[in-house]
């Protein structure tokens, strides 16, 4: 590796991207971490380097690496005075944030789509669900927390809908500027996502299926992400029937990086809901444990548009956040009161399969860091889900940590999605 040794600049929002800089960094790699948040300026002190200003340290970095959408025109800027960076672009930045442009961009690039109709008034929606008595699915746009509001419609004549508007007209027009009213369709979620290296994919693909809700039983308030269960695939159906169709849009717009597509499939079709076009959260935590190439050689043949085929595990693996008050809500006072500074035990001194969240490394002992109560990820692998399952939970067994909480049933859904799945062709 000494040879090989590469330079990663990560830049940040919100302290998402430390795990990946911790195993860049433990692959021998020098890695500097700058955090724009001041609430999470702590995250991953101890475990990687870090920095006050990034821009001091852009002309040290062989390659930058950027977390999340909002840094599309800046990755585009410091492509163009030929720094090697892993990030959006303004159009995916778009793409992601923007949901009916998402959605037009997916009509023009030829791929099905479930009729939605946009808003900015929540009147005018309310008057067109009563002229169209239907199942919807309310989906505002713009940043994760206002993404985090959508609401799945239960009733035949869009009434819970109805109610739901007037709600948020009360309480959260100032926060809900745009929004897409959406017709339900059943079938089973999953997603289908992959690295572009600026010119085309990187195989395996990534087929996964997200966890939100906070609780088991898919209950309670919508999360960024509870867990993920996922395995690796040569191209797929869905795959080439969404994502690959994106690839000139995103060729044209110079994106690099890793990007999905979250899809309702059923025996009529695929069905596409919207991309995430950055890496995902607890997703990339997951890929790490399921990849077996080296990821700051991939990283950086991937800004250099090189071909680079990853080398994955076979099998599944189940990834499941261990979390404390006041996740998934934001509270300073609860997280000072429950969570702040609070220690994460290991029963046996064994963290094969814990990936880092918001937390920091003092004298030796992991501490809980930042403000949102985001404390680890926990990936377990399996030949089957239920090995991969069983995995997880075993090594959660191993964690103590106060007030912790997680969910029981990541991946569980498998055992009935896989046979839809297959039935229908998809796998």
């Amino acid at each position: 590796m000494a040879n090989n040794k590469k330079k990663f600049l990560f830049v940040s929002k919100e302290a998402c991207i430390g795990d990946l800089a911790w195993k860049i960094k433990n692959e021998g790699h020098e890695v500097k971490y700058f955090i724009e948040d001041k609430n999470n300026k702590d995250v991953c002190d101890g475990f990687v380097e870090k920095v006050d200003n990034w821009e001091e340290f852009k002309d040290w970095a062989d390659v930058i690496v950027f977390d999340f959408v909002g840094f599309g025109s800046l990755a585009e800027k410091l492509r163009k005075e030929g720094k090697l960076v892993i990030g959006g672009s303004a159009y995916t930045d778009k793409l992601e944030m923007d949901r009916d442009f998402g959605y037009k961009e997916m009509i023009d690039a030829k791929i099905n789509v479930i009729p939605s109709w946009a808003f900015t008034d929540f009147d005018e929606a309310i008057k067109f669900i009563q002229k169209n008595p239907d199942r919807y699915v309310v989906k505002p746009c713009g940043q994760q927390d206002e993404k985090e509001l959508s609401f799945v419609g239960e009733e035949e004549d869009g009434k819970d809908v109805m109610q739901v508007l007037e709600l948020y007209k009360l309480r959260w027009s100032k926060k809900i500027k745009a929004f897409q009213l959406q017709k339900f369709i059943s079938g089973v979620e999953v997603g289908v996502g992959a690295f572009f290296n600026g010119e085309d994919f990187a195989c395996p693909i990534n087929v996964n299926f997200e966890h939100k809700k906070l609780f088991p039983g898919n209950i309670g308030p919508s999360t960024g992400e509870m867990g993920t269960s996922m395995y690796w695939s040569q191209p797929n159906s869905i795959f080439n029937e969404t994502l690959l169709r994106m690839k000139e849009k995103l060729k044209q717009s110079g994106y690099i990086g890793y990007i999905d597509i979250e899809c309702i499939v059923n025996g009529k079709g695929i069905y596409p809901l919207e991309f995430t076009s950055r890496f995902g959260y607890p997703t990339i935590s997951i890929q790490i444990e399921g990849i077996l190439s080296e990821w700051g050689e991939f990283l950086c043949a991937l800004a250099k548009k090189e071909n680079f085929e990853l080398k994955a595990k076979r099998g599944f693996q189940v990834g499941v956040v261990v979390a404390v008050p006041p996740f998934p809500f934001k509270d300073h006072d609860a997280f000072k009161k429950y969570s702040e500074d609070a220690t994460i035990i290991f029963k046996k001194p064994n963290i094969e399969g814990v990936r880092l969240g918001d937390v920091k490394l003092v004298d030796n002992n992991w501490i809980l860091a930042g403000i949102s109560g985001y404390a680890l990820i926990i990936v377990g692998i399996g030949i089957t889900m239920e090995e991969a399952r069983k995995s997880v939970y075993n090594k959660i067994s191993n964690i103590i940590i106060p007030n912790m909480f997680y969910r029981t049933d990541i991946g569980e859904r498998w055992f009935t999605d896989s046979d839809k799945l297959f039935s229908w062709g998809y796998i």
